[in-house]
């Protein structure tokens, strides 16, 4: 099955991710493993040192069109997918399936083509 997963930031939305060969019914700990899976071969394989992806490689810097990492380096997807499990956990970014917010890594999704899915990231009020 081909998933459209959309990104947004309050007051903009960043854009869409196709996932491709999912299952239908995954959990969303699976989910979010393979879109940073996905997310981290796009980068591996184009080299061009910015990596457009859910969390923040360490190391790297933020930009307004992603994250800048060296040339040179590799991102280790599972790595990523720690990293990512590890935000959703603190609140850096929420998933909504359905229009409905998933609070837990281990709820079972049922996807259909026309399923949305938005990945929500938030951003830190500045003083606060």
């Amino acid at each position: 099955m081909e998933l459209v997963v959309r990104d947004r930031t309050p007051g903009r939305e960043d854009g869409e991710l196709v996932l491709v060969d999912l299952p239908r019914h995954l959990t969303l700990r699976d989910l979010i493993r393979t879109r940073v899976r996905d997310e981290v071969a796009r980068y591996n394989a184009d080299h061009d040192g910015l990596f457009r992806g859910l969390v923040r490689p360490e190391g790297a810097e933020e930009t307004s069109r992603g994250y800048r990492v060296s040339r040179n380096r590799r991102l280790d997807w599972e790595k990523q997918a720690t990293v990512a499990e590890r935000s959703f956990s603190e609140n850096g970014f929420f998933v909504l399936v359905g229009g409905k917010q998933l609070h837990d890594l281990d709820a079972d999704l049922d996807l259909g083509v026309d399923t949305d899915v938005c990945f929500v990231r938030l951003v830190p009020l500045v003083g606060g």
